[in-house]
Formats: C-alpha cells, structure tokens, sequence
C-alpha cells in the first residue's frame, strides 16, 4: 500500500496546492476531474457557500497530491480528482464524501465524469443510481476556427481598464437577475430586492482590488454600445500549463441577445488565444455552442440514493 496521509483544505494556504495539483492531473475531457480554475473561480465568487470548506480533503504522497474531494457552489455536490495510478483511493474519498460533507435532509450528490472509471464503480458499489447528466461543449483550436465579427455599433471595452459598476450591471441583466429585482441600491447591503445587487457590485470590486491568484483579467472580454452600456462579458482563464483556455462566465443583456455578440466575444478570445498555443476553450451546453463549432463534450454525471 502507498504511504498517503491526508490533508484538510484551508482557504488561506492550500489554494496553490489544489490549483497545481488540478493542472497537472487536467485532461481536456476532465477523465481526472474538473480543470483548476472551476475550483478557484467558485472560491473567489460571492454565490458560493464558504462555510464547509473545511470538509474539502486532499491525499497526499510524499509530498505530491493525488486526490481531491472538494465542494463547489452547492455543499451537498461533490467533486473528485484523482491522479492517475490511483485508482485503489476512489472507494475511500467516496466514503469521506458521503460520511462527512452535510446533506441537510436532501441527500448528496456526487458529480462524476465519464472518464472517472474507477469512482463510477466506486458510488455504484455504494448503491448510487446515475440520476442525470449533462454535457459541455468544447471547442478544439486545432479543428475549427472561430471568425465572428463584432455587429457595428459595438466595441470592445480594455479588460484593464472597466468599470466595475457597469460590469456588474451587465452581469446582473445578464445572469437574468433583473428578473427578482432591478439593479438599484446597488451600494446599499440592506437592499430589499431578493438578489441584492450590492453583492453583485461588490463581489465584482474586490475582485478587481485583490483578483484571485491565477486570474487572467487581461484575456476577458467586454463589449459595449454606443453609449458606453457594457452589454456583453465573457471571462477567460488562461492556463498555459494546459493549453487550455477556461472560458468563465458568459453573458449578455436580454435586449442585446441574438446579435452576434457572444460569438464576436468568443471569436475574439480565440484569435487572442490560439497565437499562445490554446488547444481547447470551454463552453456550455446549449445549442449556441455547436452553432459556432463546438464539437467535443464533457459528460458531468449527477449521482444520487
């Protein structure tokens, strides 16, 4: 047997920790577990519940990680990675997963990839039921091109330069939020509406003031209209050590939607992207994608008693 201690995660140390280990375990179709940023975009966001973070556990080899159980926006939804050669582990992290992370009366969830042999065997030998999955697409810079042009009455905006005001607005309308309340009293944390926009707002500003540690802010992209309205944003992750380009999150303001503006937002990420060799760029699940040449997919599996 291998000697293999484990390790809780603590938000203040371990976030280069998980971020190298889940570089260098990536593969393109996640068969070792979801790419770094999913795990570092969801710490630094304001949606995620940070109160059980203690509960995510790493094993460790002489020093090396070799696995992960960790949560992300939901506590109750568990993610594995595990490095290759490691197989014999999956039934002891899907045994932590399910004996020590809350299920509040609802039951866990334990969000497997297809590629992730071994912990499928290991959730259905805990008498796990495959409850439902879904598929992302992936655009692979090797195969197709993307060459959508910005409609006229548009530009980009400079990454580096935003303002964080309006970018929150945008990603407010965006994300539909509008639809439980306006973007008004954005400065106020005592807001009535249901999403209270201040945490938008300031979520987005301390972002800006201390970014998370392996951001790449210089790769988003914004677009604005004539009057300087941010109307489309789509974030982007560089991870040169992987050649993979983490598009996260995609937006745009209902009235400006079926333009052309996600796909000039994309086009624009992969123009700027495939000249430091990116081999594949996220994307979503829904039709959009393939319309554009998306081709591969990443099959989340939902498993549940």
């Amino acid at each position: 047997m291998k000697n293999i201690i484990t390790k809780q995660f603590q938000i203040l140390t371990d976030i280069n920790l998980a971020w190298d280990f889940m570089t260098d375990v990536y593969e393109p179709h996640f068969a070792n577990g979801a790419a770094a940023p999913f795990f570092e975009y969801a710490l630094t966001s304001t949606w995620m519940n940070k109160e059980y973070l203690y509960l995510d556990r790493f094993w460790i080899e002489n020093n090396r990680v070799v696995g992960f159980v960790f949560t992300e926006s939901t506590v109750t939804s568990i993610f594995f990675n595990l490095r290759p050669g490691y197989e014999e582990l999956a039934d002891e992290m899907v045994c932590y997963a399910e004996s020590h992370f809350p299920d509040f009366g609802d039951g866990k969830e334990m969000i497997i990839f297809s590629g992730q042999k071994a912990l499928i065997q290991a959730v259905e030998k805990r008498g796990y039921k495959l409850s439902y999955e879904n598929v992302d697409l992936l655009f692979d810079f090797r195969k197709s091109k993307l060459n959508y042009d910005l409609p006229e009455g548009f530009h980009f905006v400079d990454p580096l330069s935003i303002d964080t005001l309006k970018l929150a607005k945008c990603t407010w309308n965006g994300f539909n939020a509008e639809e439980l309340g306006p973007f008004e009293n954005w400065d106020n944390p005592n807001s009535e509406n249901s999403m209270n926009p201040y945490k938008s707002y300031q979520g987005i500003v301390s972002s800006a003031i201390a970014p998370p540690p392996h951001s790449t802010y210089k790769y988003n992209v914004i677009i604005a209209n004539r009057d300087e309205d941010y109307v489309c944003f789509s974030g982007m992750w560089w991870v040169s050590e992987n050649k993979l380009a983490y598009m996260e999150p995609l937006c745009t303001v209902p009235k400006y939607r079926k333009k052309g503006l996600a796909a000039a937002a994309l086009t624009q990420h992969y123009r700027r992207l495939k000249m430091l060799g990116a081999e594949y760029m996220t994307g979503g699940g829904n039709d959009f994608y393939k319309r554009i040449g998306y081709e591969d997919e990443i099959h989340w599996l939902h498993w549940k008693k």
